[in-house]
Parts: C-alpha cells; sequence; structure tokens
C-alpha cells in the first residue's frame, strides 16, 4: 500500500510523462513541483510506486514512466476532470448545432472530438432496436427508377434507388406511398420489415407488381437500420503518435476498423464516477487493443436507447482532458438529439 504522498507523486509522474514523452526523475520532480522534500526521499516515493508495478523504468538508471496498472490508479483516484473552456463548450455548441441530420451531426461529432482530443474518435449510431418508421417517401428519378427515402423516429434517413417493372406516373407513386405509409407508419424497424414481405400478397390488383420491389427493397432498408454501426475520424492522429507503439501501429488500425471489435469493447466497459468509461492497455489484449487506451461515454436520442462515443489512443495521452472532452460531448449530444 503506497502512501497519499506517493500517489500525488504518481500522479505528477503520469502528467509530467504525458506532456513530454520522457521518462521522469526524482530531480525533475523536486524541481517541478512543491512538495518541500528532498529528491531521496521522493526517490524512496518512487521506489514504493515500483514495488506496487504503478511505475517501470524503460532503461538502465533512466526516469520512470506509468504502466497500464499505474495509469489505472491515476485514472480511478487522481485524474480531475478539468472543464472545458468557454470558447470550446461554444464551439461544440455551434458546430454541432449546425447539423441538418442524424448522419450529419454524428459526422460533426467524431470530427470535433477528434480535434478537441487529438486521438482518435469514435461514435455509435443510436441503437435501432426501438426506433419506428416515421415516414416513407419516394421520389421519381426516371421512367422506371425510384428513389426510397426511409425516415426513423431516431432521426435516421436511409436511401435506395428501386427499379420497377413499369413507368409509374406521379399519381401512381402516390398510391405507392400510401400504401406504404399505411402499412408501416409508427410500426417498430422489426414490425415494419414483417409488414412489409407480406404486403405484396396483401395488396389487391392492380399494382402488387410495382409494390413487390418496392417491399423488398424497403425491407433491406430496415435491414441495413437495424445493424449497429460506426463511424470514425482522426486515424491521422494515431499515426502521429506512433512513437508511443512498441511496434507496428498497423495492427491497431486493422483494429479498429473492425466496427464488431469495436462494438463488443463499448458493450463490456463500464462508467465510472466520472460518467466516462475507460479501458486502459493490457485491459484492451481480448481486442487486440493491447498498446491503447479507451474512452467513452453514453449519449441518448429521443427514440432510442444508450450508445456510445469515445476515443481510442495510445496509453500515453491526457486522461482528464480527454474524458472531460468525451463527457461534454456526449451530454450536448443528448441535449441536441432530444430536442429532435
Amino acid at each position: 500500500m503506497v502512501s497519499d504522498r506517493s500517489l500525488e507523486v504518481l500522479r505528477v509522474i503520469v502528467q509530467d510523462y504525458v506532456a513530454s514523452r520522457e521518462p521522469v526523475g526524482s530531480k525533475s520532480i523536486v524541481e517541478r513541483h512543491a512538495f518541500g522534500v528532498s529528491a531521496a526521499t521522493i526517490r524512496n516515493d518512487m521506489a514504493a510506486l515500483e514495488d506496487e508495478e504503478l511505475i517501470v523504468a524503460p532503461h538502465t538508471s533512466s526516469g520512470r514512466v506509468p504502466t497500464d496498472k499505474g495509469y489505472r490508479v491515476f485514472v480511478d483516484q487522481l485524474a480531475d476532470l478539468k472543464p472545458l473552456s468557454h470558447a470550446q463548450r461554444q464551439a461544440i455548441e455551434v458546430f454541432l448545432g449546425q447539423s441538418v441530420d442524424l448522419d450529419d451531426v454524428l459526422a460533426r461529432t467524431v470530427r470535433l472530438l477528434s480535434q478537441l482530443t487529438h486521438q482518435v474518435a469514435l461514435v455509435q449510431y443510436p441503437s435501432v432496436s426501438r426506433s419506428r418508421i416515421r415516414h416513407v417517401e419516394f421520389v421519381n428519378l426516371a421512367p422506371q427508377r425510384l428513389l426510397s427515402v426511409l425516415i426513423t423516429d431516431s432521426g435516421a434517413v436511409e436511401q435506395r434507388v428501386i427499379e420497377v417493372p413499369q413507368e409509374l406516373d406521379e399519381e401512381r407513386i402516390a398510391e405507392v406511398r400510401t400504401a406504404v405509409n399505411a402499412a408501416t407508419a409508427g410500426l417498430t424497424l422489426a414490425d415494419a420489415a414483417a409488414r412489409l414481405r407480406g404486403l405484396a400478397d396483401d395488396t389487391a390488383e392492380p399494382g402488387h407488381e410495382v409494390i413487390r420491389p418496392v417491399a423488398r427493397t424497403l425491407v433491406e432498408q430496415i435491414e441495413a437500420n437495424r445493424q449497429e454501426k460506426l463511424l470514425m475520424a482522426g486515424a491521422a492522429n494515431l499515426v502521429r503518435t506512433e512513437h508511443d507503439f512498441t511496434g507496428s501501429i498497423y495492427p491497431v488500425l486493422e483494429a479498429i476498423e473492425e466496427q464488431v471489435i469495436l462494438l463488443r469493447l463499448f458493450g463490456e466497459m463500464a462508467t465510472d464516477q466520472h460518467g466516462v468509461s475507460v479501458s486502459i492497455g493490457r485491459e484492451n489484449a481480448p481486442f487486440g487493443l493491447a498498446e491503447t487506451s479507451v474512452l467513452t461515454s453514453g449519449y441518448t436520442s429521443s427514440a432510442s436507447g444508450i450508445a456510445r462515443l469515445g476515443v481510442l489512443g495510445p496509453t500515453r495521452m491526457d486522461y482528464s482532458n480527454n474524458m472531460a472532452a468525451v463527457r461534454a460531448v456526449a451530454r450536448y449530444l443528448s441535449r441536441l438529439l432530444g430536442e429532435n
């Protein structure tokens, strides 16, 4: 068990190493921080931290760097969430407030979060298990081609081109639109898909030959919306921190492209007292991300359960700032989507 002062020494080692990427020695701690004790006393504290495997010497006679366990103690016991500045909060509100639909707001979210944290930013689409069909629109593109636009109450918009067996005028398109919306409006995605599968058989002549391809395409749209999806931005930030990884970063890049892996990781992360989930280093080994840390927070929309957004980067990251940014963006996104 280490002393309170030793934990404070761990705090400054983490902060100084994150800032400089240089191992931290007792002399620099005494010079940079007001502990009011000698370098010899700080060395004793560092020895206690090393015994607990919270810090380690990367080279003989070098300073010390935090271990994964040390970062975990820092996050769990020591990290203070620095509030975002007024300018940062205003930037979030203005940038996300300009969004035109769900796809746009989520794309803006990952871009903004990547800029705030200088890490890879990730956002999960809202859960669609409880989403309902709000409206289905059809636009005439060509004599035998329609554009279907599926809109859910969670704000998701999915478009598909439908090839139909005969030319449709505006009156016939209006009839198809009415039939489809009468059958699906207000239904959950699962119920709407089941209803559409039988719609062609339920529709009397004339017109079933048009309804059939329309219904089939709409089922495909619905099934696409029911799949869990992630958006990502800021992969270049990972490349810029390549020196923080012992080997090639390509396995990390490949792992984060596997959305199923990241979604599974998101699902297993527990939220801490700050409302942020943090998974560090070796905790991510089962997902092929043993040299990374992942920070997430949950957000909600008016018609779905909790989805997650967050950042991924090397274990040497500014946890306090990044946790505050993730939490702030998640809270604003919840407010924004809750109003729509």
